[in-house]
């Protein structure tokens, strides 16, 4: 038998039990569409974070909390940051000429101005921020070293929390309280957009010892430093750590490039995304015994049907091909449906909810192959069986 006529036998049957057929297919549906979404979710996070990290520069290197082999959090809980502004004062000094350093610390408050009140993010920082982040300061200035040293209360917005808290008025010279204590805004930094759903705009920008009074510690959550080239980095990286290890037990913190930080982050959201794609398999698993199992009964109902071609000529392996092309038919509509909802729920996600959803390539390929596999995987046991039905015994079936 043709394959041409194989595939016209296999789309009849499909046809004359449509509704038994939509539903078997449905698991397929949902498991490539599964796998589609999720996939894309997880390119997409990563991509969205990799565009935060590189917007940085190649030639960042971060000083955070903990031991790196097991993430920040190494040991079960939460590590106390071991840096202060002295650590900061002390590797800027070590590190004159070589690189620019800055410390950063962070806190969810809420700022009050003329045009109302919102919760923003308030860091405190130094002077050398703008530089070391490659910040733009669109008007006014920032505030300098010194500022930081003396705990000066002047601050820097973000453009979103600048017209919450001023509406259109003009916001440099004018005062705003954060967690209830005055501040000058002296200038304003350029936009940088959401990242994951939240508004990184929505920022006060304030000097590190004033932040430190404000929130009542002496601690700074991270310290950066920008080399002066990429080339630079290994240089720089081994200086930092020998500075701080002179004051801080080498155990209390990790020193990072930014290779470093893409790597465990394409780790964990690779995992978590293999996990989530596991679990949508299970579908994909539960949809192919549903396949077998409607092909079982299909060979049942049209056994005599088989009985009748293998007494007119048709060879075992027409019978057998005849059942593998109705149950590769029958999930590679299922995968074509499941990617076509899988593609427009991504994009649905993307357009609409802060998801950074991204449709690959692969992720389609995965999807449609393993659809197809699920076919050929569960539909191989009935094609056999009808294909090894006896004619004779076939026809006497009623």
């Amino acid at each position: 038998m043709r394959a041409g006529e194989s595939l016209r036998v296999a789309g009849g049957a499909i046809l004359a039990n449509r509704l038994r057929a939509g539903l078997t297919a449905l698991g397929v549906v949902i498991g490539v569409m599964s796998v589609v979404l999720l996939i894309s979710v997880g390119t997409g996070a990563r991509a969205e974070i990799t565009e935060q990290l590189e917007a940085l520069g190649s030639n960042l290197v971060f000083a955070v909390p903990g031991g790196f082999e097991g993430g920040p959090t190494e040991g079960g809980g939460p590590t106390r940051s071991p840096f202060t502004a002295q650590a900061i004062d002390d590797l800027s000094n070590d590190l004159a000429g070589q690189a620019e350093v800055t410390g950063t610390l962070s806190s969810g408050e809420q700022a009050r101005g003329p045009a109302g009140q919102v919760g923003i993010s308030a860091f405190g920082t130094t002077g050398s921020y703008a530089s070391v982040t490659d910040t733009d300061v669109t008007r006014g200035t920032f505030f300098s070293d010194t500022d930081s040293a003396l705990g000066r209360r002047v601050a820097v917005l973000g453009p979103s929390a600048a017209e919450e808290l001023f509406g259109q008025r003009d916001p440099l010279g004018q005062q705003i309280t954060v967690a209830g204590v005055g501040f000058e805004v002296v200038g304003l930094v350029e936009e940088a957009g959401t990242t994951f759903g939240v508004d990184t705009d929505l920022q006060v920008l304030v000097p590190l010892r004033a932040a430190q009074e404000l929130f009542g510690i002496q601690r700074v959550d991270t310290v950066l430093v920008r080399a002066p080239s990429p080339d630079a980095l290994p240089g720089v990286v081994d200086e930092v750590e020998a500075s701080l290890a002179q004051t801080i037990d080498e155990d209390r913190f990790s020193v990072l490039t930014q290779d470093d930080i893409l790597g465990v982050v394409g780790d964990v959201l690779g995992t978590l995304t293999l996990v989530l794609v596991a679990i949508a398999g299970i579908s994909l698993l539960v949809a192919g015994i549903g396949v077998s199992n409607i092909m079982l009964v299909s060979v049942s109902e049209r056994t005599r049907e088989i009985g009748l071609r293998k007494a007119l000529g048709a060879r075992t392996r027409d019978i057998t091909s005849q059942f593998l092309i109705e149950a590769l038919l029958l999930c590679g509509l299922g995968g074509l449906l499941g990617l076509g909802l899988g593609i427009a729920f991504a994009e649905a996600a993307a357009a609409t909810t802060p998801l950074p959803a991204e449709v690959t390539w692969w992720a389609i390929a995965l999807a449609f192959g393993t659809s197809l596999g699920v076919g050929i995987v569960f539909g191989v046991l009935p094609a056999r069986r009808a294909g090894r039905l006896d004619p004779a015994v076939a026809l006497r079936h009623e």
